[in-house]
Formats: C-alpha cells, structure tokens, sequence
C-alpha cells in the first residue's frame, strides 16, 4: 500500500519528464526549520517568479504539467514544492503547524525575489499555506492563486475518523503519504483559528478559484476570503459544476488567473 499511495515522481520519472521539452527542470533542496525541503525549478530567473504548492496528500508532481508550459514560462520563472511529510521533504513526517510550514519554505522566496514579483499558487491545504506565508512574510509576496483553499475554521468538516488515524499505533501503519496528510488536516482548524486575527495582514493581490460542486473543501471558503482579506485586492472565481480537482480537471483556470495576474503586476511596476 505504501508503494502505491506515494502521491510522487522519483526523480528518475522528473528527468524523463522534462527529456524532450524546450526547458529543462532542476530539483533543489535545503534544510530550514529542522524540515528538508525539495523544490523543483523552471525557466529564466530575470522573469517574476511562480510557486505552487500542492494538496494534500500531493508533491510537487501535482503541478508537473504546469511546469512544461511555455505560455507561462515565456513570462515566468516557475518552481513547484514538496510541502513538509511529502515528495522527497521528510516523507511521512508532516508539520501540524501552518506557521512552521511557511517558515520552513519561506527560504525560497528570499532567495529568488531579486527584486522581482513573486506569486504563490495553493491547492486545497496548500491554500492556507501560501496565505499564511503572505501573513508572515508580506514582502516576499505579491500574488496568490489560491485553489479550492481550506482557509475558513468553522468550514472545517467534522471528520471522526481523523482522531482514531492520528493515535500512535494505528498512525505507523498508515502508508507515509496518507500519515503525513492526516496529521496536518487532523491539526488544521485550530492552525486556522491562530490565523483569524491575521488576514488583515495580507497585502497581496488575490484571485480565489472554487468549484461549486466542491465536496471535499465548502465552496464557502471562498466568501470567507473575500470577507476577511480587507486589505487585499480579491477576485473570487466561482464555477458552476467544478469539483475540487482544479488542477486536472480545469488547469486552463489556473494558467488564466496567472497571466491575468501577471498582466496585472506589470501594470503595477510600470513595465
């Protein structure tokens, strides 16, 4: 079961990937926080800088085929992470902690800003991740692409088996993948009720991209975005019909809110 609920590429799968495309990907890591983090990156590094971080459970291969299009890498430099307990960062050992999560991945945002736009895209668990790193951090972030984000606590579903899961001798049989991703959703609404008093710190122009058939997250987070992000420029997109799975059943979604917020931060800086 392990074996086959990785929710990840080897890097021998990332080579073979990238063997026939225009640019080539590079796999990185570091070590911040007590967390070893690895990031895959792509494209010239003058251009703004993306970065995706995935769901959960999920790597940085949620995000793969976006790393292969060439509208996007025209116009920017993209990087997609494995979050802390996924892909190749401790795989298995998830952070419970959102806060330390954006701490342990806020390195790559200083070391590519360079003076350039950086915007963040989170998918499901990655949503509230790349909002708190915007909190914590409102200098290294210009943009955020949040997806089907799980941002508001009193939406956070009530799910028992969580607690059984997350109990010592039943938690260590679990494949290292499912483990890790129920440690942190098991953890995730008190982690967002420490954030309530700080969306007002969030500065960073913000499109929200929900499915109205949403199951898994409450399309009511996306009102809760809007609400909350008082100083923040947010456009909410609401689609009809659209389940969680943003980034493969509707990844042209995603690539539109991207260059509309290129578009709009080149206005921005005059360029």
């Amino acid at each position: 079961m392990d074996s086959c609920l990785q929710f990840r590429m080897s890097k021998r799968e990332v080579r073979k990937f990238f063997a026939d495309k225009k640019y080539k990907g590079t796999l990185h890591t570091y070590v911040a926080h007590e967390q070893k983090i690895n990031y895959l990156q792509v494209g010239e590094t003058h251009l703004p800088l993306i970065v995706f971080f995935h769901g959960s459970p999920g790597s940085l291969s949620a995000f793969i085929d976006f790393m292969a299009d060439t509208l996007l890498l025209n116009r920017a430099q993209l990087i997609s992470v494995d979050r802390p307990g996924f892909g190749q960062s401790n795989f298995g050992y998830a952070s419970k902690s959102v806060q330390q999560q954006a701490a342990a991945m806020a390195p790559i945002l200083a070391q590519h800003k360079q003076n350039r736009p950086i915007i963040l895209v989170g998918h499901s668990l990655g949503g509230p991740v790349i909002a708190r790193m915007a909190m914590d951090y409102p200098d290294l972030v210009d943009g955020l692409v949040i997806v089907a984000g799980s941002i508001d606590p009193d939406l956070e579903p009530n799910e028992w088996f969580r607690a059984p899961l997350a109990t010592p001798f039943i938690k260590w049989m679990l494949p290292r993948s499912i483990r890790a991703s129920n440690e942190e959703i098991y953890h995730l609404k008190p982690e967002l009720q420490a954030m309530l008093p700080l969306w007002k710190n969030v500065r960073a122009k913000t499109i929200f991209i929900q499915g109205k058939k949403d199951v898994l997250v409450d399309p009511g987070n996306a009102a809760f975005a809007k609400k909350m992000m008082t100083q923040a420029d947010v456009t909410l997109v609401e689609v009809e019909g659209m389940n969680h799975f943003v980034p493969w059943t509707n990844p042209e979604l995603i690539r539109s809110a991207l260059v509309q917020m290129l578009d709009d931060l080149q206005m921005q800086n005059g360029n």
